[in-house]
C-alpha cells in the first residue's frame, strides 16, 4: 500500500486508457478509483471503457463512478465528430474488449471525490484528463475540498502555444470553460499539463511494436488501440510522426513534477465570443504575493518516454 492515493477523472479514450495504464504500474500511488466524465465518448461509454481496461490490466478492485455527463452550463452532450475519428466510435479505437464483471458503482462520482478528500486529504492527487466539471461540483458541494486535496494535476489548456479546437481553445477546457475557470480560480493547488508540453511527447508505432512482442493479450490489445491513434493522427495531419501522450503525461507529472518545467501563475479561462475556453494569466491577480498554479512549459520528453515504456511494459508481461 502506498502512501498518496490517486483519483483519475476520466472521459476514457485512448490516451486516457494509456493514463489508467501509467498510474496501475506506477510504484508509489495507489489507484483507489476512477471517476467518468464525458468528452471523448459520451460519459457512459467512458464509465464502460474504463470497467474494461481495469479487468484487461487485472485491476478489478478498482471502482469506477460516474461523474457528470455535460457541462454546467447546457442540458446534454454531443460528441464531435473529430473525436470520433481520433478515438474511434467507441473511445478506445474501435478494438472490442469483453464486457467487464464488475460493474459501475452506485454511488454518485461527485461524492466520491468528496469522501476521498477528507478520507486522504494531502496524500490525495486527482488527476482530471476531460473537463473539469467533476471537480467544479465536488466544490461547489463542499468548499473544504479546496484545502484538503493535496494534488490536483489536470491535461488541458493551452498557454504558449495554439489550441487544438480553436485558436485559443484546448478540447478539455473548451466542453466547459465555466467549470474550469472556477477550479482555476479556487484554494486547489493545481499543475497544468498542457498542450505545451503534450505535444512534444510522442509515441510512435516503434513503442507500441514493443508491447506487440510481448505476446500477451494486453499488450497486443493496447497496441492495436494506440496504434489506431497514431494513425488518426496521421491521416488527420496532428503529427506524421507519432501520437501525443497527453492524458499519461499528467498522471507522470503528478508524480514526478521534475518531468516538466513550469511557470507560477494565477490562471483564469475565458467565456467570451471571441477567446472561448482560453487559459490565460489572470491580470486583475498579476501582482499578488502568491499563485496556485504551474502551467508546464518544457518536457523532458525523452526521460519521461523511458519511465512510461519501462511502466507499461513491465505492466502488460
Amino acid at each position: 500500500m502506498a502512501t498518496k492515493k490517486m483519483i483519475l477523472d476520466l472521459d476514457t479514450g485512448v490516451d486516457d486508457a494509456l493514463a489508467i495504464a501509467y498510474a496501475l504500474a506506477a510504484p508509489d500511488v495507489d489507484l483507489i478509483g476512477i471517476v467518468s466524465s464525458y468528452g471523448n465518448c459520451l460519459i457512459e461509454q467512458a464509465g464502460a471503457n474504463s470497467l474494461k481496461l481495469l479487468e484487461l490490466l487485472g485491476a478489478t478492485d478498482v471502482p469506477v463512478y460516474l461523474g457528470l455527463g455535460h457541462s454546467s452550463t447546457t442540458d446534454h452532450f454531443d460528441v464531435m465528430q473529430v473525436s470520433k475519428d481520433i478515438h474511434g466510435n467507441n473511445g478506445i479505437g474501435e478494438v472490442e474488449l469483453p464486457p467487464a464483471k464488475r460493474a459501475l458503482e452506485a454511488a454518485a462520482g461527485v461524492d466520491f471525490i468528496i469522501e476521498a478528500a477528507h478520507k486522504y486529504a494531502e496524500n490525495l492527487i486527482f488527476v482530471p484528463t476531460g473537463p473539469m466539471t467533476n471537480l467544479d461540483a465536488a466544490l461547489a458541494k463542499d468548499p473544504e475540498i479546496a484545502n484538503l486535496i493535496g494534488n490536483v494535476t489536470f491535461m488541458g489548456g493551452a498557454l504558449t502555444v495554439e489550441g487544438n479546437v480553436t485558436p485559443f481553445a484546448e478540447a478539455n477546457i473548451n466542453q466547459d470553460p465555466q467549470a474550469a475557470d472556477r477550479v482555476l480560480r479556487s484554494a486547489l493547488q493545481i499543475t497544468m499539463v498542457g498542450l505545451d508540453v503534450t505535444l512534444r511527447t510522442l509515441l510512435t508505432k516503434q513503442e507500441t511494436q514493443t508491447w506487440r512482442n510481448l505476446g500477451t493479450a494486453t499488450g497486443k490489445a493496447y497496441a492495436d488501440i494506440t496504434d489506431f491513434y497514431i494513425d488518426a493522427y496521421y491521416n488527420l495531419g496532428i503529427d506524421k510522426t507519432g501520437c501525443a501522450l497527453h492524458d499519461p503525461l499528467a498522471v507522470g507529472v503528478a508524480l514526478d513534477p521534475s518531468f516538466v518545467k513550469t511557470i507560477d501563475l494565477n490562471m483564469k479561462v475565458t467565456s467570451d465570443d471571441n477567446n472561448y475556453g482560453r487559459t490565460i494569466g489572470d491580470n486583475a491577480r498579476l501582482n499578488e504575493p502568491t499563485t496556485n498554479v504551474k502551467v508546464a512549459v518544457d518536457v523532458d520528453k525523452d526521460r519521461y518516454l523511458g519511465v512510461f515504456m519501462d511502466y507499461l511494459t513491465k505492466l502488460f508481461k
